[in-house]
């Protein structure tokens, strides 16, 4: 039986669906989908809604630019909700802001969230995917892809020179030195990654199993 036809819409023929990041887990938004919305969904690998207001189709990102990039469809156990796990362009609420949810109910009033350590940390995972992005795309006169040109030796050479330069600013007691090397030394490491086929997520994995 096809995906579609195992839904179970309401008497609108709608189904909500809630859109994830698929790395980070962070609910971005909520909005419905018909069968149309989910078969265009699958089709193009881009997210596809049923505005209740417009009554019409839209695609998400088709004015905003704001694309959102399927990588899994998931349904609940009652087959009448959707979670969409998707690689997330710029953002995803109008209000420009990365999700929609980013406000809290504080002593029974509604105020703005505070930046959550998670939200800073997904500049890991961007400084990761354009690393990995100059391996397909390579661009003249990119450190990155120096590095990539000289090999694991070269890559390796400088993790070593960084961890070294990070010892020596921790001796130092210099917390802006510290800073600026740790820094240094991270994006040596997420070049390391990249060019072993490691990602993040393996590294959360296995930090995950030491707690």
């Amino acid at each position: 039986m096809d995906f579609v036809e195992q839904l179970k819409f309401d008497d609108k023929g709608l189904i909500p669906a809630i859109v994830q990041d698929c790395k980070s887990g962070e609910v971005l938004m909520m909005a419905y989908m018909n069968g149309e919305a989910v078969h265009k969904t699958m089709a193009t690998g881009k997210t596809h809604f049923w505005s209740r207001s417009r009554q019409k189709l839209w695609l998400k990102g088709e004015t905003s630019g704001h694309f959102q990039y399927v990588q899994e469809m998931r349904v609940d156990c009652d087959e009448d909700c959707l979670v969409v796990l998707v690689e997330q362009v710029e953002a995803a609420c109008h209000t420009n802001r990365y999700s929609c949810f980013y406000r809290v109910c504080r002593d029974g009033q509604m105020e703005e969230a505070e930046s959550k350590g998670f939200d800073k940390a997904k500049v890991l995972q961007e400084v990761y995917d354009v690393i990995a992005d100059r391996v397909k795309n390579p661009k003249e006169g990119s450190y990155t892809n120096y590095l990539f040109e000289k090999g694991l030796d070269k890559i390796l050479k400088k993790v070593g020179e960084e961890t070294a330069e990070v010892i020596i600013a921790a001796k130092n007691k210099d917390t802006g030195e510290i800073r600026y090397e740790v820094a240094d030394l991270l994006y040596h490491l997420l070049v390391m990654l990249v060019e072993q086929g490691l990602e993040l997520g393996d590294i959360y994995q296995e930090l995950e199993g030491r707690k």
